[in-house]
Parts: structure tokens; sequence; C-alpha cells
């Protein structure tokens, strides 16, 4: 399985980021081969829609699940329409909420903010 969360470095031992549209860069981990790949954010400097050109590179990288501390419902529909289950992280690291996730520990994200819209 493929799993995505957004981050502030390309670093595993690094904290989530809090802020899915406009983080910097996005880790999508292998649970099978257990590599980790870092790309940059396509929504991070976008004008306008991040959380959808965000969503979309996640869903590009062929990711089955997106661990985040947050999410709009923009994004939400682009996972929804995947088949991408989102869950809700802790602040701590990348390698800490892949843990948690992979023993069951994080609980599905049911709650989407509406967006910022510039407002970040």
């Amino acid at each position: 399985m493929k799993i995505a969360i957004p981050m502030n470095e390309m670093l595993m031992e690094a904290e989530v980021c809090v802020s899915f549209g406009r983080a910097p860069y996005f880790l999508v981990y292998d649970t099978q081969s257990e590599a980790s790949t870092f790309f940059e954010n396509p929504g991070a400097v976008s004008q306008g829609g991040a959380g959808i050109k965000a969503a979309q590179s996640i869903v590009d990288a062929m990711a089955e699940a997106l661990l985040t501390v947050r999410c709009g419902e923009n994004s939400v529909e682009v996972f929804q329409a995947a088949g991408i289950k989102v869950y809700k992280t802790t602040e701590v690291t990348a390698k800490e909420n892949i843990q948690a996730f992979q023993k069951g520990q994080l609980a599905p994200l049911n709650h989407f903010h509406g967006g910022f819209h510039g407002k970040i």
C-alpha cells in the first residue's frame, strides 16, 4: 500500500505539515517495499485551487491512503472519487504516523474545512 503525507521537509523524521494544500512536499511511503519518495507539491505555490492540485498529485502518485492533520472539502472530493482514504495524523513525525497507521491507531478524518482561499 502507498501512503501519502504532507511534509514541511524531505525527511521521514520531520513533522507532518499542518496544511495539506500548501504543504511544500509530499512523502509517498510504500508499506510493502518500505521505500519512501518525496516530491514537491504543485499546489504549494498555486494562486488558487491549491488543494485540488495537491490532491491530484496524490492520485497521480497512486497513493491509497492520505495521512494529514486537516484537509479541505474540495480535496476530499478528489480523494473520494479516486477511492483514497483520509486519516487524521498527530503533529509528530511522518515515521511515527506511518507506524501508528500500520498498527490501526489513526482514525479516519471526518471533518473537512471549507478551504482557506488565500487566508493562510
